[in-house]
């Protein structure tokens, strides 16, 4: 029998020291493992377990996105906690991956705060691809898509001469007028209910879609005015996400781009003159009509305009949307694992001179060409999914290889936001001139997407002529009197 006593006193330091040693080897193995197998592209320094958590700003991420991508190149790597994330710095390698390549790129990764505890699984923007993304998608291509444009438009048209109206008798508060106008086109045909200027509501949507659910409490109004299979098949929780996403994104898109549009208006005023040279040759040079939709094939600088818009400041998705690979897969010599999250850099792609001639200026322009009518092609505003329009339903529809790996993660509802763009700067720019405050200009790389009710920017707005004020005044009263 071995006496125990003429063992060694190896202590617990000793066995604690051993343990540590033991487990710096198992996470240097497991490391040694992990890179012969997978190769990321270059990494973005961070800080023990939390990574680059602490180096991203809480609100305008656009530039801080941009200066990496201009020291790391098309693609680099960020870790933040436990999460990988790739940021896609060109418009190819956007291209390649999340659109060719959209079949294991269009997931989602988890949200637990903002998803499951704040939405409960229901925000489509943040839900993982599946059945139940499927049928949310379905019902929103439903209600957004370009077929019922005919539905959209005499809100369209109503609001935007209420629009004109604000600015004429407002013109100091041209910024929330965008954000009625906005909210009222989504809210007329979803809610059957219209946006007022000093509409409380309005101003909580801004803040916080949550609050806004809360106080509407839309469920039932919905289901009777899009009674489908889809929505019977959801359950109330779902309801109020999806169609809160719908007030959510129909209105801060097109608040934001129209905010936009005058901010480059103001900072780079020789294209507006052209703009009013060619509404003025379809509208008459002294105030005889407001532009409309029917307009629109002669006044092809306006659709430029609005893609301009969309591209120059991306400030509603300044470093893209999250979407997560659901498989292995390799490019152009890395090897993404299972679980990594990609994003397109918005903000750097849009403000590269790789990607435009001379990217900071806004110049409509540029978009003069072939494709002027392909509202997603030539800018990320809306997302990936641009191979989409080669069938823009198919991926919903048809479950062919093709549809099923194009256009997954586009946004629903872009051609009600671009044509909610157009008639609004259209009718702005014939009758409305935008200036420069004195002593104050604009910063167009700090203009916040949320300012707290105040202008994102400041802005001298006056009505371009006497005619134009008696044009706005004839034409537009009666949609103000408007009520349902």
């Amino acid at each position: 029998m071995i006496d125990a006593t003429a063992l060694p006193d190896i202590g617990y330091t000793t066995i604690a020291l051993g343990l540590i040693v033991l487990g710096m080897f198992h996470v240097a193995y497991a490391s040694y493992q992990w890179n012969r197998k997978y190769k990321l592209p270059p990494r973005v320094p961070g800080i023990p377990i939390l990574g680059n958590s602490l180096q991203v700003p809480a609100v305008q991420q656009g530039p801080w996105a941009k200066d990496l991508a201009a020291k790391y190149g098309e693609m680099f790597t960020c870790k933040f906690g436990a999460s990988t994330w790739v940021f896609l710095n060109s418009s190819r390698v956007v291209t390649d991956l999340l659109e060719r390549r959209a079949g294991i790129y269009s997931s989602r990764p988890p949200f637990p705060m903002t998803q499951d505890v704040m939405s409960r699984g229901g925000r489509i923007v943040l839900m993982p691809y599946g059945d139940r993304w499927r049928l949310v998608r379905r019902v929103m291509h439903n209600i957004l898509s370009g077929r019922n444009q005919d539905i959209f438009q005499p809100f369209q048209d109503a609001e935007s001469k209420q629009l004109c109206w604000d600015y004429l008798h407002n013109p100091e508060r041209w910024f929330s007028a965008n954000g009625r106008y906005a909210n009222s086109v989504i809210m007329s045909v979803v809610f059957g209910r219209r946006s007022q200027l000093d509409d409380k509501d309005v101003e909580e949507l801004f803040e916080t879609v949550e609050l806004f659910l809360e106080q509407q409490q839309p469920g039932v109004n919905l289901v009777d005015a899009f009674p489908s299979k889809e929505i019977a098949q959801m359950d109330e929780i779902t309801k109020l996400f999806v169609f809160g996403s719908l007030m959510e994104a129909g209105s801060d898109t097109s608040r934001v781009t129209l905010g936009q549009i005058i901010a480059g208006a103001i900072t780079y005023p020789d294209w507006v003159q052209r703009a009013r040279d060619q509404l003025d040759s379809v509208c008459g040079s002294n105030a005889e009509r407001l532009p409309n939709s029917e307009d629109r094939a002669r006044l092809p600088y306006i659709t430029a305009i609005v893609k301009e818009g969309f591209r120059w400041r991306p400030n509603i998705a300044e470093i893209g949307a999250p979407t997560v690979l659901i498989k292995d897969d390799e490019y152009e010599g890395y090897r993404f694992p299972k679980g990594t999250v990609f994003t397109w850099n918005a903000w750097a792609i849009a403000l590269s001179p790789e990607e435009y001639e001379q990217p900071e200026r806004f110049w409509p322009e540029r978009f003069l060409n072939d494709d002027l009518e392909n509202a997603l092609k030539g800018h990320w505003a809306f997302g990936p999914g641009m191979l989409a329009l080669l069938s823009p339903f198919a991926c919903l529809f048809f479950p062919s290889p093709l549809s099923q790996a194009i256009g997954r993660r586009v946004c629903a509802g872009w051609k009600v936001g671009e044509t909610n763009v157009w008639i609004a700067i259209a009718r702005l720019l014939y009758c409305f001139d935008f200036h420069e405050v004195p002593g104050k200009p604009i910063d167009t790389m700090r203009i916040p997407q949320l300012a707290g009710g105040a202008p994102p920017f400041p802005a001298r707005v006056s009505v371009r002529s006497p005619a134009h004020a008696e044009l706005i005044r004839r034409d537009c009263e009666a949609a103000v009197k408007i009520h349902y």
